[in-house]
Formats: structure tokens, C-alpha cells, sequence
């Protein structure tokens, strides 16, 4: 098979300021493509890819995609699509904000549309674990991958968010059948990892032992099972979905690893050496019970397994954390930044 070559590619990153967008830009960026990224900052921001914007490397767009004359701009001459740019957040994000996750209904249709106007050659979808039906995902106790399959009729998704991603993917899907757009969806497990945000479970957990919280407050009974995916081991299974998937397919892009909360709250605190009371909020917005991936089809379709053990990327995002943080900052606006973007 011809090796793919990116340098003669023109590519569009939606939320490329965001966290995962701002890694995929830097790998890009390596690859030797020749990118545009469009986000509206909301929850992004320049810093993030401030080192190639200094160079002149890449192509930057402030617009807001529910515009569909801002998708039509962002979406011309334009090879390939990665769609990131979304209304999300965290649990206690998207527990709270379900008005705020339908538009992304609005974009996701704003964007799919202007690239098939425009003749895009290909669009990839930044799809959610939060697909999956959430009766299947009730027993913590039980030893349960999440296999591609088990997205069917009757469809049960997590919040609006996960609807609205549902939604992308079938939209993306019947785009590859009936009008011959190549497509590809790539179903994210709780990304986490320098450049990310306080709510998300993972860095909220550091942000609390940063500000040395005491009592440590934890949102459920710790008991839920998730498995985390580091930053890099997602940005490089959604570029070999770039390469090597054209129908619609989706693939889960997650780690493996069954870990309960509160082991990863004991690691946080061991690590950073806070010692600390935990303390369970049991009424806090707390997900699934049980939510894992099984990752045989992104290895047999793209060779793609993950390279980070969690352990290990936990402590190099805590490390960046503890660095470039500002401790009165964090703890000023830690409980916004729990359920807020910014």
C-alpha cells in the first residue's frame, strides 16, 4: 500500500485551539500539512498553537460554525475535515448544559454540508464513548468492553451531547453510502493530558491536589470504572482513520485499562504527595458506572493500539500541571472550572 502522503494534503482542523484539536494541529504540523484551523475560542485558546501561528505555519479562522457561511469559508479548498469543534465539557458540563449540546446538532450539519458542498475529499468525526447505551453500562461490577456493535436500536445515549454525536455518526455514515463522501467517526474515552481542562475527571483530580483540597472532594461513591486515554494515543488513531477509513465506520479509540475512580484519586494524591481526606459527593453528576472500550477494530483496521499506560501519562500530566499553573488562580475559579468551558 502507497504510504500517505500528508504533504500535498490541505487540511481543516474545527477546534483547533481546543485541547485534543491543539495536538492534532502539532502533529499535523509534522507531518508537513497544509492546515487551517477555525475555532471560535470559546472554550479554546490561541496560546495553544501560539508556536505555529508565530511562524506563520498554519492558516487561523475566529468564526463560530453554527454561522453556515462560516462553515462554507472554513470548508473551501479543503482535502480532508477533522470535525472536533463541539459545545462540550466534562460530566458536570454536560449534566448541566443540555441546551447548550443540541447546537452542536447545528454545527455538526453546518460542517458535514459545506464539506460536501465544497467537494471535501474526506471528514473525520470526533465521536464520544458517551454514544454507548447507558442501560448497558449500570454495573460497575461487571467486566464489560464497549464493542462498536452494541451502538444499535434502541439507542440509548448519554445526555444531549451523546445524542448529538449519535447523530454525527449516522449522518456520516449515510454521507459515505449515498453520496460517496468518505467519511470516518473515531469514538473518544475521556481524553486527558497536558492542555486539558478542569472538567474533565482526571484534571479536576489534579486541580484539587494542586490547590491541596482538603477534605478531597470526589463526585459519585468512586466506585465508577473508566478507562483514560492519553492525549497523543487519540490524535494518532484519528489521523490513521484519516488514512485508512472511508465508509463511515466507527472505531473506538480507548485504553483498555479498567480503573476505578477512586484508585486514580489514591494515585493523584500519592504522586503529588498531598495528604488529604477524601471526601465522597455521592449527589454529584457521576456518569456511568461502568464504561470501558474494546479496541480490536481500531487494531485491526488501522493498527492503532495505545502506546500510553495510564499510570504513566497521569504522572506526566500532573507534572505539566504543577508547572505551569498558578495555585490562587486555580483555587479563585476552581468551581467554575469544574462545570464551565473556560
Amino acid at each position: 500500500m502507497r504510504r500517505f502522503d500528508w504533504k500535498n494534503k490541505k487540511v481543516l482542523v474545527t477546534g483547533g485551539a481546543s485541547f485534543i484539536g491543539s495536538h492534532l494541529v502539532d502533529e499535523l504540523v509534522k507531518k508537513g500539512a497544509n492546515i487551517r484551523v477555525i475555532d471560535n475560542l470559546s472554550s479554546g485558546i490561541k496560546e495553544n498553537i501560539s508556536q505555529h501561528l508565530n511562524k506563520k505555519t498554519i492558516e487561523f479562522i475566529k468564526g463560530d460554525l453554527l454561522d453556515s457561511r462560516v462553515a462554507k469559508r472554513a470548508t473551501k479548498r479543503i482535502d480532508i475535515v477533522f470535525h472536533l469543534a463541539n459545545d462540550h465539557g466534562g460530566r458536570g458540563y454536560v449534566d448541566i448544559h443540555q441546551a447548550a449540546c443540541s447546537t452542536n446538532l447545528i454545527i455538526d450539519g453546518n460542517v458535514f454540508y459545506q464539506s460536501l458542498k465544497n467537494k471535501v475529499e474526506k471528514i473525520v468525526f470526533a465521536s464520544s464513548g458517551c454514544v454507548y447505551p447507558n442501560y448497558l453500562q449500570k454495573d460497575s461490577k461487571k467486566k464489560l468492553y464497549l464493542t462498536e456493535n452494541l451502538v444499535n436500536p434502541p439507542y440509548d445515549a448519554d445526555n444531549m451531547y451523546g445524542w448529538a454525536k449519535l447523530m454525527g455518526e449516522l449522518t456520516l455514515k449515510a454521507y459515505a453510502k449515498e453520496w460517496g463522501v468518505k467519511t470516518a467517526s473515531c469514538r473518544f474515552f475521556t481524553v486527558y493530558g497536558p492542555r486539558g481542562k478542569e472538567n474533565h475527571a482526571v484534571m479536576a483530580m489534579i486541580a484539587r491536589a494542586f490547590i491541596k483540597q482538603d477534605p478531597f472532594e470526589v463526585w459519585g461513591n468512586g466506585e465508577q470504572i473508566r478507562n483514560w486515554t492519553y492525549v497523543s494515543d487519540i490524535v494518532n488513531g484519528m489521523i490513521l482513520a484519516a488514512e485508512k477509513i472511508d465508509d463511515g465506520t466507527a472505531v473506538n479509540l480507548g485504553n483498555t485499562e479498567r480503573i476505578r475512580v477512586i484508585d486514580a484519586v489514591r494515585e493523584v494524591l500519592k504522586y503529588t504527595g498531598h495528604k488529604a481526606k477524601i471526601k465522597l459527593l455521592k449527589n454529584m453528576p457521576s456518569g456511568p458506572n461502568n464504561r470501558v472500550a474494546d479496541n480490536q477494530l481500531a487494531k485491526k483496521l488501522l493498527g492503532w493500539e495505545p502506546k500510553v499506560k495510564f499510570i504513566d501519562g497521569l504522572h506526566k500530566t500532573i507534572d505539566w500541571y504543577f508547572k505551569t499553573k498558578e495555585k490562587d488562580k486555580v483555587k479563585r475559579n476552581l468551581h467554575r472550572l469544574l462545570i464551565e468551558r473556560k
